[in-house]
């Protein structure tokens, strides 16, 4: 008995030999190596790549209604001033053909258009020129519920009417616009959202005129060690709890603190801007370097 035994389970064992070359490999290692290749980062997650703008695009619904509330929480105010050093280093001008990405809500826009005003006055004495009839600012953002808040803003500011500002329902990295038709771009917070920056940055390049300018505001990584920690601690920490108890939304606010994470560092995404095909590239760090804002030239 104990021989029969004994020699069936060699059979088997030859049998399990003889058949692993025909089975498929580890299905957890394919699996990794395939979702590698078709795969983005949303958060700390690994997704495919045809689910990121889906989720993003949930995040965003989500969080439209509170999204300035919460700006002016998780900054502590300090959103209004970046995006006011961000329009400055833009100069915009009268005439000025610009759009704006990933700015639904209308604070870059509106800032935009503001500053052009104010340069008119001043060099006009408030008479409207041709030159300024032809300045026209885009506002581009990928979700409807984002627009229809800078809508309600632009309302509220009195822009409603203004025929210089259009929205626009649009994707970062294909965009609807000619070649070489803006003499400005500007992203604000949304470029690590998107699942390509590369596409998003040589889609930039294609729409500015020879001398256009790109402007990118973005959260970006700390670059003093013990800010660093205090920042981790509220980020993680205090930001998601904050979106739980004003927007209701926990998941989503960890997402945004993730995704500021896994975004380059400054000297990387500057060589991404580079690489696109922007000359005179620099970046330029605010508290601490948690803000940085990046800017290129189309020669």
């Amino acid at each position: 008995m104990a021989l029969r035994a004994a020699r069936r389970l060699a059979s088997c064992s030859r049998q399990r030999r003889f058949l692993l070359p025909s089975q498929p490999p580890n299905m957890a290692t394919t699996a990794a190596a395939f979702l590698h290749s078709h795969a983005t980062s949303f958060g700390y997650k690994q997704v495919r790549e045809e689910e990121k703008s889906r989720l993003v695009g949930n995040v965003f619904s989500s969080v439209a209604s509170t999204y300035d509330l919460m700006n002016d929480l998780m900054s502590v105010g300090l959103h209004r001033l970046w995006k006011d050093r961000l329009i400055s280093k833009l100069n915009p001008f009268p005439g000025m053909k610009h759009l704006d990405v990933a700015g639904g809500t209308g604070d870059v826009a509106f800032r935009v258009l503001e500053r052009i005003k104010s340069v008119s006055h001043r060099a006009m004495q408030g008479i409207l020129t041709d030159i300024e009839e032809d300045t026209h600012i885009y506002v581009c953002d990928i979700n409807p519920n984002m627009l229809n808040v800078g809508k309600k803003h632009a309302a509220e500011r009195g822009y409603s009417e203004e025929h210089c500002l259009s929205w626009i329902q649009g994707d970062a990295e294909a965009l609807s616009f000619e070649d070489g038709s803006m003499d400005g771009y500007t992203i604000a917070f949304g470029i690590r959202n998107v699942t390509h920056i590369e596409k998003a940055l040589s889609e930039a390049y294609r729409v500015l005129k020879r001398g256009g300018r790109f402007l990118c505001l973005e959260l970006s990584h700390v670059d003093v060690p013990l800010f660093k920690e205090i920042y981790d601690v509220y980020s993680f920490s205090v930001i998601p709890a904050m979106g739980e108890l004003v927007a209701g939304d926990r998941q989503s606010y960890q997402y945004l603190v993730e995704s500021i994470r896994r975004f380059p560092n400054q000297e990387k995404f500057a060589q991404m801007i580079q690489e696109a095909g922007f000359e005179r590239v620099e970046y330029e760090n605010l508290v601490g370097g948690v803000v940085a804002i990046h800017s290129g030239l189309k020669l």
